[in-house]
């Protein structure tokens, strides 16, 4: 569990490290969609939703998955307690 965590804190680390990087192309991913909406071509701004889609879930999932593992782990400890109580 212990390799898990650190595992963890290297890739928060490193990708709000990288999230200024990030940021800068903004303006200039909209500018292109714009120019390609406008030109007819809507593949493009569909992948990009999609994109944007993708990034706006992954966080959730990835709390949703470490809330899940961390409520099974309390819930076998307290039952383990509870078993220990009964059986002294």
């Amino acid at each position: 569990m212990l390799r898990f965590i650190k595992f963890l804190a290297i890739v928060i680390i490193l990708v709000t490290g990288s999230a200024q990087s990030l940021l800068a192309q903004c303006a200039m991913c909209r500018a292109t969609v714009e120019n390609n909406v406008s030109y007819g071509e809507t593949s493009l701004a569909s992948g990009l939703n999609l994109g944007i889609l993708y990034l706006f879930v992954a966080p959730y999932l990835v709390i949703g998955v470490i809330a899940f593992f961390w409520y099974k782990k309390s819930r076998a400890t307290h039952a383990r307690k509870i078993i220990r109580l009964r059986h002294p």
